[in-house]
């Protein structure tokens, strides 16, 4: 079994129904949440004119290879109503591959680990949560010491309710 490491968030309509619907159809396309961090409500990153995301990570176990799970995550997110219009917008659910075992891919298809991570506390937080020692096999740095370094300056705080947390 495979480790893919996934954040979920969106900022549009039932954002907590969402985030639950997410768990329950990865749970069901993917593979079992053995992990999940509390629920974060964070400010919108690159286009500050919209609404307040939730966001949690997720550890799931995966029978799926890299390519067959972004294709599962894509039919989970067009399922649940996500529309791609253009990078940053705001979304009914997003479902990003953080970390896939230890592995580095960069295709045209998918980058993993997600390039961005370092740069991003509303990542950052949540992964601290569940997995602050795993090891970012592209900086060579843990989670807390990318958190410890982030330079982002946007709120990320815990939301009062959890959908998914199996500790």
């Amino acid at each position: 079994m495979n480790n893919a490491y996934l954040l979920i968030g969106g900022n549009i309509g039932d954002r907590l129904g969402y985030l639950q619907r997410a768990c329950n159809e990865i749970t069901n396309k993917i593979g079992e949440i053995i992990k999940s961090s509390s629920i974060y409500e964070t400010a919108p990153w690159g286009n500050y004119n919209q609404s307040n995301f939730l966001n949690q990570a997720l550890l799931a176990k995966t029978a799926l290879e890299p390519s067959l799970l972004l294709q599962n995550i894509l039919s989970i997110e067009e399922g649940m109503g996500r529309i791609r219009t253009a990078e940053n917008q705001p979304r009914t659910i997003d479902i990003d591959i953080l970390y896939f075992n230890d592995v580095k891919i960069n295709s045209n298809e998918l980058t993993i680990p997600h390039p961005r991570i370092f740069s991003r506390k509303f990542v950052l937080v949540p992964m601290h949560e569940i997995a602050p020692d795993h090891i970012d096999p592209e900086h060579e740095k843990s989670i807390e010491q990318m958190l410890n370094e982030c330079k982002d300056d946007l709120e990320v705080n815990k939301f009062s309710i959890n959908v998914h947390n199996n500790d």
